[in-house]
């Protein structure tokens, strides 16, 4: 590469709202936009050389329709010249993060930019469980009025057990505690200086798994999906919950076995769930679907106009920043240690 040719990005999946952002990308890269295709042709194009100027791609979380997952096997076709991949997402399980070290790929996603909405969509979720709010308006709706509508639950009765107390997770207990909740939480550690954001009335107490899920009335879900929390909570974890526990998930269905959190809830077991996201996306368990103790929505908990500008936003800063410092913005944290910079 000459030192007047521009390095090459390759965005996958359709701009909606950053477009000005987006466009002075050309100011220091060759741009080159997919926005429509199949896995084969992607991998073919790789193998091809069709990509070998590219240092840095961009992936939207709907291009996994173009190209499928990045996982071991399209990491291990993308040419050598590809150096960073940004991700756009809090979560990232789309990618092989493994696969990409192993090849000093280095991963980005979109941590800070999510959190306000998806707190504000688990807020919605667990106000609307404790009510059982899909009862009374379905019985509206049907001209019934108030039907058979339950009494709810009020938050400053209740402990709310956060599971995951990253960005989403701290966001969503800032509004909780404003609700009355006792809030406790769990994570791989606890988090330094958290009683700093909280009032010392409402600061979360740290416990551990167990005690979490035996001693919550309302458990939140903010872990990232991985190895270790892919059906994290089964049966037995059910199992150990209060009698009319309610639980909310606005992370990665698969993180639940969802049959046996619909059995939960046709058991009594669990009084009542709100959820966001599903173990097979776009399918639901039918028996959830019925249940008129589900809240339900279907996987919108980024979906305004101003996160989705913030998530495309820190998507191309990430990718400037590779191009410019060789170094992304907001590397993935397992990465941290070992690409700092590529």
């Amino acid at each position: 590469m000459s030192s007047t040719t521009k390095p090459g990005v390759l965005m996958l999946g359709v701009i909606h709202h950053a477009h000005a952002e987006f466009d002075k990308l050309s100011d220091i890269a060759d741009v080159t936009q997919v926005t429509s295709g199949s896995r084969d042709e992607f991998l073919r194009d790789c193998d091809n050389g069709k990509y070998n100027s590219i240092v840095a791609i961009s992936r939207t979380y709907d291009s996994v329709n173009i190209t499928g997952r990045f996982d071991a096997e399209l990491v291990s076709h993308l040419p050598a010249s590809v150096k960073f991949i940004s991700h756009n997402g809090a979560g990232y399980d789309q990618v092989d993060v493994q696969a990409c070290t192993d090849r000093k790929i280095s991963v980005s996603n979109t941590p800070t930019a999510v959190d306000a909405a998806t707190a504000n969509t688990a807020i919605f979720l667990i106000l609307g469980a404790l009510r059982r709010a899909w009862i009374p308006q379905l019985a509206l709706r049907e001209g019934n009025w108030r039907g058979a509508s339950p009494l709810g639950r009020d938050p400053h009765h209740l402990t709310l057990g956060v599971l995951g107390m990253g960005g989403i997770g701290t966001a969503t207990a800032k509004r909780a505690a404003a609700l009355g909740f006792k809030l406790q939480y769990h994570n791989r550690k606890p988090v330094a200086d958290l009683d700093k954001q909280f009032s010392p009335q409402e600061a979360p107490q740290y416990v551990s798994f167990e005690d979490l899920l035996k001693t919550s009335d309302v458990i939140s879900i903010h872990l990232p999906l991985g190895p270790a929390t892919k059906g994290l909570i089964g049966r037995k974890e059910l199992g150990s919950m209060k009698d009319g526990v309610i639980i909310v998930n606005t992370a990665r269905g698969a993180i639940i076995d969802e049959e046996a959190l619909a059995d939960s809830l046709e058991s009594g077991k669990v009084w009542s769930v709100g959820l966001d996201v599903f173990e097979k996306e776009p399918e639901i368990n039918p028996k959830l679907i019925k249940h008129p103790g589900a809240v339900l929505l279907p996987h919108i908990g980024t979906a305004t106009i101003d996160t989705q500008k913030e998530m495309e936003v820190l998507v191309i800063d990430n990718v400037k920043s590779a191009i410019k410092d060789g170094k992304h913005l907001t590397q993935v944290p397992e990465q941290k240690p070992v690409l700092a910079k590529v």
